[in-house]
């Protein structure tokens, strides 16, 4: 995959590919998001919920946040934040501690799960395993973090891609009957609103690829286009699931209960091996956000961040989040992800198309 080191590719696909691999470990990889944030609203309203307003929201805040990290030249969150919201950035640094202890504990959760009901392996044991896969890109580095996010995010591309056919032949005429029996249910529009701002908590992991970015022009094409790499995959998930409405609405791994009824054990299989891997993606791209942000300090004070700190951070934050996996990954979904959506609202969009745009302005003149 040598074109993954082109400038084209890495001016305006790598942060997509980094956005989505992110996002689809916390957002939409066990289908559990999807089901609460969109399906629960009927097959319709969560499909508009998914693609006029999730899709469309976070297209468009990218474009505007990479041209504003462009313009500012900060890269990471630390640095950007105290630019836009001066003293008050720390307000975004708790949100995003705080996020980020739950995707971890969600992730976590889901590799306990997966490994335990699947192969046999301990909950704790397959917790153990993520936590070591993490822990080694996290030690690896900007560069092969940057590698392995994008050439995985190829692989998932490629298996959502299987499910959805897969689906589309054994179920499509059920499918086609959900969509056209569906109930109407109100909410549709908060449901996608809360999802796609919550999921801005996964924007810090993407701004250490943001420095190949030169132009506005590149700022905001990579953003739409990020967006929409972003979105694709959950979207061919959700169409297919739409086929076991409404009795998937309580499950707790979704895309696990769909591959069961769609009966191809090697494709369980082989998803469960992606899942995992993509897990470990999300808990990455999270903690590395939190190593730049702490190099940017060492920077600021001319030394070097001892490369030996980044998997005892990476081991620090995943150990206490694996006491907040406790809770569930049902409940941590339906209450952490909602309350924290109004946070980041507060302190990300809103400064965003504030500050932000008056900066990026100001900067043009």
């Amino acid at each position: 995959m040598s074109f993954i080191k082109t400038p084209f590719f890495r001016k305006y696909f790598l942060p997509g590919f980094v956005f989505q691999s992110v996002v689809i470990g916390g957002g939409y990889g066990t289908g559990r998001e999807l089901v609460e944030y969109f399906l629960r609203y009927g097959p319709v309203k969560g499909l508009l919920g998914l693609v006029c307003v999730t899709a469309i929201m976070w297209s468009v805040s990218l474009a505007v946040f990479f041209e504003c990290v462009r313009v500012l030249k900060a890269y990471d969150y630390r640095s950007f934040f105290s630019k836009i919201l001066g003293k008050f950035w720390i307000i975004f640094e708790i949100l995003y501690i705080i996020a980020m202890l739950i995707v971890l504990a969600v992730v976590g959760s889901a590799a306990g799960v997966l490994l335990r009901d699947n192969f046999g392996i301990p909950y704790f044991g397959g917790v153990t395993l993520m936590f070591i896969a993490i822990g080694f890109h996290t030690f690896k580095g900007s560069e092969h973090i940057e590698k392995f996010l994008a050439a995985w995010s190829f692989v998932l591309y490629a298996i959502y891609g299987i499910i959805f056919i897969t689906a589309m032949i054994k179920f499509g005429p059920v499918i086609i009957k959900n969509f056209r029996n569906s109930e109407i249910h109100h909410g549709w529009l908060q449901g996608g609103f809360k999802y796609a701002v919550y999921n801005f908590q996964n924007i810090p992991a993407v701004m250490f690829c943001l420095t190949y970015i030169e132009t506005r022009k590149e700022a905001c094409g990579a953003g739409l286009i990020a967006g929409l790499i972003g979105i694709f995959p959950g979207l061919l998930f959700f169409i297919a699931v739409v086929s076991q409405y409404p009795a998937v609405l309580q499950s707790e791994i979704p895309v696990v209960f769909l591959l069961d009824k769609i009966g191809i054990a090697t494709l369980l299989i082989v998803f469960q091996i992606v899942l995992f891997g993509t897990l470990v993606e999300t808990g990455t791209g999270f903690i590395h956000a939190v190593n730049e942000r702490i190099q940017s300090v060492y920077q600021a004070d001319g030394k070097n961040f001892p490369r030996s700190l980044r998997p005892v951070i990476a081991i620090a934050m995943l150990t206490l989040s694996t006491a907040i996996s406790s809770f569930g990954i049902i409940s941590l979904i339906a209450k952490g992800y909602g309350a924290l959506s109004w946070g980041f609202f507060a302190v990300f969009v809103i400064p965003l198309f504030t500050v932000g745009l008056y900066k990026i302005m100001n900067a043009e003149k």
